[in-house]
């Protein structure tokens, strides 16, 4: 909170701020500070009636649909039709192959992170990525 609203809302502290003012500069923010106020209520009066004319009208076709027999999941569907559903990307086949730590053949797409024994052979020197393509 500012210090102005601090001091504007607290009594004593408004008291303090004023006490140097004259009768005449506090009726002046007086009337100032009550036209803003007012201007707020005014404001906020046709926001509120601006919100109960759309709910009175929605109402008003919610009505009208269910006296014509339109469901509201029908005016959906018209509004956004259903998503086509694609089918799933099929699998990438296996572009390298290599021996896990147990002895088990293992295959990888090339996708994603290497696999710790490629990348292990790798960093050594030993091996490069084109020893590990699948020959056929």
């Amino acid at each position: 909170m500012t210090e102005f609203l601090k001091t504007l809302l607290n009594i004593r502290s408004l008291r303090a701020a004023t006490r140097d003012l004259t009768l005449d500069q506090m009726e002046e923010a007086l009337a100032k500070l009550s036209s803003v106020i007012e201007e707020q209520r005014e404001t906020k009066a046709a926001e509120q009636a601006v919100a109960q004319e759309r709910e009175r009208k929605l109402k008003e076709y919610m009505e009208q649909m269910a006296a014509d027999g339109i469901d509201l999941s029908d005016l959906l569907e018209l509004a956004e039709p259903a998503k086509k559903v694609s089918a799933p990307r099929s699998k990438r086949p296996a572009k390298y192959e290599y021996t896990d730590e147990t002895g088990e053949y293992r295959t990888w797409t090339g996708q994603g992170r290497k696999p710790s024994p490629i990348k292990n052979a790798m960093d050594n020197g030993t091996k490069t990525l084109e020893d590990f393509l699948i020959k056929n």
